[in-house]
């Protein structure tokens, strides 16, 4: 099943067309610096049921950027814990699939990569932060948590029901 991700439009798109427009929008200005941005929120449902979203952005730093996000239901979550490592893992999946994307093109203005997480130090997920920030190091990513993953917690959040 392909993924689809919705670009400012409304339009959706497949992800290796989300990775072809971060790339134009990087090579529209070569000088600047870059970051690629993973994150996923969600929101519990009145069924027990999680909404889910997960976002690719790319920020020109200091100049603004886009971002395409995909939203889904999946499953009953129970506990808390258990949504956030869901979210985790989605993102995880996200940024190997666009890496490997990015990867097919050369000749691109620097740019970082990280992953946002929706858990902070204040709050009922700070008892996640170690387990969350080990998971995605450990698959070689820099993560960002609250008050610094905006991906997660304002871009991604704009979008869950």
């Amino acid at each position: 099943m392909q993924v689809l991700f919705k670009n400012s439009f409304g339009a959706q798109v497949p992800l290796p067309e989300v990775v072809h427009e971060v790339v134009r929008y990087l090579k529209n200005d070569m000088n600047s610096t870059y970051k690629i941005i993973i994150g996923t929120d969600s929101l519990y449902l009145p069924s027990k049921n999680a909404d889910f979203v997960t976002v690719v952005v790319v920020y020109r730093v200091g100049n603004g950027g886009r971002y395409f996000w995909r939203g889904f239901e999946k499953g009953k979550f129970y506990t808390l814990r258990d949504r956030i490592i869901q979210e985790v893992l989605f993102s995880i999946d996200t940024a190997k699939e666009v890496l490997e994307e990015l990867k097919k093109n050369s000749d691109l203005p620097h740019w970082d990569f990280e992953i946002h997480a929706d858990i902070g130090e204040v709050g009922p997920t700070k008892a996640l932060i170690q387990e969350v920030v080990g998971m995605i190091r450990a698959n070689n990513f820099e993560v960002k948590t609250k008050p610094h993953s905006y991906a997660a917690s304002k871009v991604a959040d704009r979008h869950v029901r």
